[in-house]
This record gives structure tokens, C-alpha cells and sequence, in this order.
């Protein structure tokens, strides 16, 4: 249940429309990335592709590291979960380091093809993207509007934190790699799925809990109702970031906002 309204209903002929939200209580902004703070186009037509194009190289240059090892044994796992569900995912065959990384490439790649939030994969991800961000293959994309809205905050002396199905280290490697800066001194907390599913309250307790704020202090901003909904559910106010027009019956409750020039504006 949202607070009560300190926004008047704007012009929207005129200004930015802002729905209502209680900014007295808001010492928060949590944000998701895809479609929030980042173009959908630039995670799914450049991020993924390198990733799927570089996982199988990446995979037999790095295997052995302690750091690779860890997710690859959370893949195999996640795996005979899978098929214990009645997927029907690759086989997986570990009597050779070659057919290990055979099989990881294999069965990521079929995860990748069924859009999976697979936490493990998405720490692979960041590993491989890390590498490409340091090569200059890559560089981190962000909506117009988004560094001038996170020093407002912060002048405004509001918190900033990132939530997403990407790695911490993804996160931080976007953020970082920015054209007009870097922005992640502006960001206080990053939390990707292992704090739990983005669809469930209980991760957004969790968030708020692990920077020592009540959920009713947080303002959450996404492009997806489902999130809006788990986040509300938890006690946080929310507001969905619709960048561009979908069909009303997707956005079930959630206000819109189309950017964020109006939160906080001043």
C-alpha cells in the first residue's frame, strides 16, 4: 500500500507525470537495470551474444581457477535439478577436464536459449563480460536521463542501490564503463539473485535489511510488474518504469512513470 501522496497531479502536458508516491518516508532508491536504467537492446543484441559467442574459449582458458571451478560445480547441480524436474537438458560427462568444459559450454548455452536467470551462469557472464569490458570490446550503456537523476539523488542524500538477475560484478563493470563516467561511487549496495528471486518479497526484506533501512523507506523502480508487485508485497513503495508504451493489462496495478526526471527533481 503506498503512503500517502505529496505530489499534486501534474500537468502532464507540461511536465514529466509522476504517479504518487510519499517522498517523506523514501531514503532509498532501489533500481533494476534492464529496461530501468539500461536499454533492453543493449543486454540482449550486445551483452548476451558476447557472452554466448566467448563462454566455450573462456571456459577452456579458465576452468582450473578456483574462481570458475565454484560456479561450474553450482551449473552441475542446477543441471541434474533440471532433469530432475523433466527438462531435458545436455548430458554433463566429468571423466575428462574436456568433457567437463564440454558439457558446461553445452548446457549454459541451452540455459542462455531459454532465457534462464541461472545464477551461476549469469557469474559466468560477468567473468567473460569483465574480460571484454577490459579489452575495450565493451563499454556500459545507460538511459540519457539516468547520471543527472543519480547525482540529484545523492545531493538529495538518498541511497542508491542496484538489483538485478545480472552478477554483482556485472553490475559494477556496466555502472563503471559508462561514456559520460564513472557511476559507481554514486551507488551504495549492489544485489543480484543470490539475495533470491527478483519475483519474491522476501529478497526485497532482505535488501532492505542488508542496508539497515525499513522496506517502507525504499522507493523501487523497475520495468516489470511482477518485481513492483513482490517489492509492494514486501512493504516498499514502487513504481514501474515503462521507457516504452506495453500493452495496460501487463502493468496490472503499478504506476508509470516513463523516466526519471520527475523523482526527486530538484
Amino acid at each position: 500500500m503506498l503512503g500517502p501522496a505529496l505530489h499534486s497531479a501534474p500537468d502532464c502536458g507540461k511536465i514529466t507525470c509522476v504517479p504518487h508516491f510519499d517522498e517523506t518516508q523514501v531514503r532509498a532508491i532501489l533500481l533494476d537495470i534492464e529496461g530501468t536504467t539500461t536499454p533492453v537492446d543493449f543486454v540482449t543484441k550486445t551483452l548476451f551474444p558476447y557472452a554466448s559467442r566467448k563462454l566455450e574459449t573462456f571456459l577452456r582458458e579458465n576452468a582450473a581457477k578456483e574462481e570458475i571451478r565454484t560456479p561450474l560445480e553450482e551449473l552441475r547441480t542446477q543441471r541434474g535439478v533440471d532433469e530432475q524436474n523433466g527438462l531435458k537438458p545436455p548430458s554433463w560427462r566429468d571423466d575428462s577436464e574436456e568433457a567437463r568444459v564440454g558439457s558446461a559450454t553445452a548446457y549454459g548455452q541451452w540455459l542462455i536459449a531459454r532465457d534462464s536467470k541461472s545464477t551461476p551462469l549469469k557469474a559466468l557472464q560477468g567473468r567473460i563480460w569483465q574480460q571484454g569490458y577490459a579489452r575495450g570490446d565493451l563499454k556500459g550503456e545507460v538511459y540519457p536521463d539516468v547520471p543527472a537523476a543519480f547525482e540529484r539523488w545523492k545531493r538529495r542524500g538518498k541511497t542508491i542501490c542496484i538489483y538485478s538477475s545480472g552478477s554483482v560484478l556485472a553490475q559494477q563493470l556496466l555502472f563503471g564503463s559508462i561514456a559520460t563516467g564513472d557511476l559507481t561511487p554514486y551507488i551504495t549496495a549492489f544485489f543480484d539473485t543470490r539475495v533470491g528471486a527478483k519475483g519474491e518479497a522476501e529478497s526485497y526484506r532482505k535488501i532492505a535489511a542488508a542496508v539497515s533501512l525499513e522496506p517502507r523507506q525504499f522507493l523501487f523502480l523497475s520495468d516489470a510488474a511482477k518485481e513492483i508487485e513482490a517489492a509492494r508485497a514486501a512493504g516498499m513503495q514502487a513504481l514501474l518504469c515503462e521507457r516504452h508504451e506495453t500493452d495496460a493489462a501487463l502493468r496490472g496495478s503499478a504506476q508509470v512513470i516513463r523516466d526519471f526526471n520527475g523523482i526527486f527533481p530538484r
